[in-house]
């Protein structure tokens, strides 16, 4: 029995370690996709300004002209250097879902395991305190 509950307590902790895990995990999951959106948002953003300033037609000469070219393939230079930065993002926000995802997965075997040895030890219990028969009277039918 003392076995049982010692193996009880270490399946606690486990638990709890591998709860802080989830934990750990869910936030860095929580974090790549925030990152992911605003990189998102930024490509967007590069995206639209590099199309109104493409669009412009209000140029005064052909150096204006010229000079604005230059800008709009700056954005695009941007906006591109942006993609492949918000497809990484995509990446490492898919494998810390998985993982958080794989986290909690170890952390309900762990607490599945303590259920199981916490009825285990109730069950022995139980069976320990139940009398096996009915007590028989001692002396002798006279008293």
């Amino acid at each position: 029995m003392k076995a049982e509950r010692a193996r009880l307590a270490r399946l606690k902790r486990l638990e709890r370690i591998r709860d802080i895990a989830r934990r750990t995990a869910l936030a860095e999951a929580g974090k790549a996709e925030s990152t992911l959106a605003q990189l998102q948002g930024l490509v967007a953003r590069t995206t639209s300004l590099s199309a109104e300033y493409s669009a412009r037609t209000d140029l005064p000469d052909a150096h204006a002209l010229q000079q604005l070219r230059h800008f709009v393939a700056g954005l695009d230079r941007i906006t591109t250097g942006t993609r492949a930065d918000a497809v990484n993002a995509q990446r490492i926000a898919d494998t810390k879902a998985q993982e958080a995802a794989a986290a909690e997965r170890r952390r309900a075997a762990v607490e599945e395991r303590a259920d199981a040895q916490s009825r285990l030890i109730a069950k022995k219990i139980a069976a320990a305190a139940t009398p096996l028969g009915a007590a028989k009277p001692t002396g002798t039918s006279l008293e």
